[in-house]
């Protein structure tokens, strides 16, 4: 019997362990190997349960049983039999309680994503094996003073840490890896020889990049970086895969979680034309402030011959006195002292350049003036023709999943906003639910919005505060914003766990005549 249990308990623990390697470095991946996400992410998992249940806000959830029953599970069952086996030196007791601690925490944190598989690639192998290394290390200390089956189970209760020493200790081996792949990319950029235009900003540098190569692209030779392949890693594989013999122009978009990660992409990949569309709140939970945010974008300046800066952000309005005064564009909409604006007047866009109107064009809903005015300055840097562009802006249209409008089948109107939400992107879909002309229901769906540090409550309550102010209906998808949310929402709100549950409520909910603002989707890595 004894040799039963032993096993048993060996299979289990094996289980246990498994099931945290699979969610947990699914989070790791997902967060581009960040050591310190782990600590991150396992406070968020471990600690958003108790902060909901004291809020009060477990009362609105549509599957309360579940919240609470993860509340007494994390909070009641599993510390308290961890304590329990500890001070009595109870294995049995252990080694279950790290079984189920295993196999079914953190509750919601799923094996396979939605949103995302686990990605068995080569770092990812590293990292893993790595990992299990390392854990065995665990399993060889804990069993120095502790009986064996009692340290397989403390190995399953550390694997996100295990995981971020992993992935710290690896890094001057990604680095060295990294560097000769910028080294191949740097050369192809010496060879091909491009206009290479660099574009960052807390948001718009997408949108921004996509309308400077869809006014460019007419004249051929343009490359630009995909999707959102804007760090050292993915600049250098767009440069590598993509970037052939005649291309005439290149444009970088260019990101960053923190000071000196610009400077170095600039370093090899050098920009003649700097473009900074906006400093806002956007990864503060790394960096802190905004005015670490804007020191570590000041970067971009550091070699290009011209900088734009969208001079409606108030902090790069000052940016043009920092600077040579002959290298600066200014673009914007509602600063009448930029040198390239695009505003609506009388329901029409025009584009001044240097003052003369040389554009009118319908508004084209899901895209912001100020993100066209730094793609028509950058262009006009490259050397496009002012008539040139006039006819081609009539061509642009919004970036996918950015305030985009359809109507489904049932006649409901859909306002897809789902890409990567900030504040003020926040309010401008919002301005585009309330400004449709429909006879019916307006709702949100939103997570709320992310990664805005210590800010972030109350970011999240003022949104929410607006969305009720506006007459308009919210329902809340996860439990990442979910207090905050309801707390600024200040009525009653349906939650979901999932988007997934959120879209079938729309459905079975709205008909022709209402609309939705679909406000966000968060990986399924957050809670």
């Amino acid at each position: 019997m004894k040799h039963l249990w032993f096993v048993l308990a060996v299979v289990g623990l094996t289980v246990g362990y498994a099931a945290q390697m699979a969610r947990w470095l699914r989070v790791l991946q997902r967060e581009h190997y960040e050591p310190a996400s782990m600590s991150r992410f396992w406070r968020r998992w471990t600690w958003m349960p108790l902060r909901v249940r004291r809020t009060g806000v477990a009362e609105q959830v549509r599957d309360r049983r579940r919240v609470i029953s993860l509340c007494t599970l994390l909070w009641v069952t599993l510390p308290a039999a961890l304590v329990v086996s500890l001070l009595t030196r109870d294995a049995a007791t252990f080694c279950v309680d790290a079984i189920l601690y295993g196999v079914t925490c953190p509750w919601g944190l799923r094996l396979r994503g939605r949103t995302g598989a686990l990605q068995w690639t080569r770092r990812l192998r590293t990292v893993a094996g790595l990992a299990a290394v390392l854990s065995l290390g665990v399993v060889a200390v804990a069993a120095l003073a502790s009986e064996g089956l009692e340290a397989g189970a403390a190995a399953v209760w550390v694997v996100p840490f295990v995981l971020a020493l992993a992935a710290r200790a690896l890094e001057p081996y990604e680095s060295r890896r990294a560097r000769r792949f910028v080294a191949s990319a740097s050369t192809r950029l010496d060879v091909v020889h491009p206009i290479v235009v660099a574009i960052t900003g807390s948001y718009g540098k997408t949108s921004t990049k996509n309308h400077l190569a869809d006014l460019l692209s007419g004249d051929g030779g343009v490359v630009a970086t995909p999707k959102s392949f804007n760090n050292r890693a993915g600049l250098s594989r767009s440069i590598n895969e993509n970037l052939a013999d005649g291309t005439r122009v290149f444009v970088a978009e260019m990101g960053t979680y923190g000071p000196g990660e610009i400077r170095d992409l600039c370093s090899w990949c050098v920009p003649d034309i700097a473009v900074i569309t906006a400093i806002g709140p956007v990864h503060l939970e790394r960096m802190k402030s905004l005015d670490v945010i804007e020191a570590a974008k000041f970067e971009i300046t550091e070699r290009a011959r011209v900088v734009i800066v969208n001079v409606d952000d108030p902090r790069l309005a000052q940016w043009p006195a920092r600077l040579d005064a002959h290298r600066v564009r200014r673009a914007g909409s509602a600063n009448p002292d930029a040198d390239v604006r695009v505003a609506s007047v009388e329901g029409m866009w025009h584009v001044w350049v240097d003052g003369a109107d040389v554009a009118q064009l319908e508004p084209v809903v899901g895209m912001q003036c100020t993100n066209v005015a730094c793609a028509i300055a950058a262009a006009l840097e490259v050397g496009a023709v002012p008539a040139e562009l006039a006819k081609r802006l009539r061509s642009l249209h919004p970036v996918e999943h950015r305030a985009m409008l359809r109507t489904a089948a049932s006649g409901v109107v859909v306002v897809d906003d789902t890409f990567n939400a900030n504040p003020a992107s926040a309010r401008a879909a919002l301005a585009v639910l309330t400004g449709l002309v429909i006879t019916g229901r307006r709702v949100v769906v939103t997570p709320g919005l992310i990664e805005l540090g210590a800010g972030q409550g109350a970011l999240n309550e003022e949104l929410a505060r607006d969305i009720a102010q506006l007459g308009v209906e919210l329902a809340v998808v996860g439990r990442t914003n979910l207090a905050a949310l309801s707390q600024g929402y200040a009525r009653p709100a349906p939650s979901f766990g999932v988007r997934d549950d959120a879209v079938a409520w729309v459905r079975a909910s709205l008909s022709a005549g209402d609309a939705v603002l679909y406000l966000n989707d968060l990986p399924d890595h957050y809670p």
